[in-house]
């Protein structure tokens, strides 16, 4: 008699526990996460468990309240429904996803963006072209295996920081923001490289890093709680060609 009051209490809690958890997560909506994710959002991740293998390698924020105008911006073709956990999953070569806005924000991320390591200068006419029908446009970019990182901010087509290393330093204009120094990032200077120790230490650091500056300019997707990338947004093929 004990033992199946047992599993009857056991599955009754485990209920009782999805309930609660699934009423935490979903508190959160778009408009009710902070501009400045770092507090609140830092607690609801951890409650999510997202994993480091979850993280978008390479990903957008753009300053906007429609999600419409940037799908128009990236020209994106066939724009199917997609959550932003399926997005982490099946995002593949030519693809992007464009979430719903998040407290002001809206993020791409995807195959389809350019990789800096590949080629800084299609990277940067890209983002400044972006930038000039969009305004506000940031850019991440993240290799954990490789260290390699970059950053980039830009203001109707104007570059004002942008950071790239893959091994030495391709990219590095702009004054250093306050965000940057906070967190102790550190940037070298063109020649440097990856052969000298310390500064593949600090790389690897940064690299650490770029999440957490992520939240201090607009968000950290590995932030979001999960009631929101679990939220619809929009996946499409993109064409490189018009693209870059």
């Amino acid at each position: 008699m004990l033992i199946p009051l047992g599993v009857v209490l056991g599955i009754g809690a485990f209920v009782i526990y999805g309930v609660w958890r699934r009423r935490l997560f979903d508190g959160f909506f778009f408009d009710d996460v902070p501009g400045d994710a770092t507090g609140v959002l830092e607690a609801a991740k951890f409650a999510a468990g997202l994993a480091v293998f979850e993280r978008p390698a390479r990903w957008l924020a753009v300053k906007s309240r429609n999600a419409g105008a940037v799908q128009a911006a990236l020209d994106l073709r066939q724009p199917a429904p997609c959550s932003w956990e399926e997005c982490l999953a099946e995002t593949g070569a030519g693809k992007l996803f464009v979430s719903q806005p998040i407290s002001g924000w809206v993020l791409v991320a995807g195959q389809g963006l350019p990789d800096p390591a590949e080629d800084v200068d299609v990277c940067y006419r890209f983002l400044r072209a972006l930038s000039r029908k969009l305004g506000n446009v940031q850019f991440y970019s993240v290799n954990r295996v490789l260290n390699h990182h970059a950053w980039a901010l830009l203001e109707d087509g104007v570059v004002y920081r942008a950071y790239a290393w893959a091994g030495r330093t391709l990219w590095n204009e702009g004054f250093v923001t306050a965000a940057e120094k906070e967190l102790g990032m550190v940037c070298f200077d063109y020649g440097c490289d990856s052969g000298v120790p310390a500064y593949g230490e600090l790389a690897a650091e940064d690299t650490e890093k770029l999440n957490r500056l992520a939240g201090r300019w607009s968000l950290d997707p590995a932030a979001i709680p999960a009631s929101v990338w679990r939220c619809q947004g929009v996946v499409g093929s993109v064409s490189q060609s018009r693209l870059y």
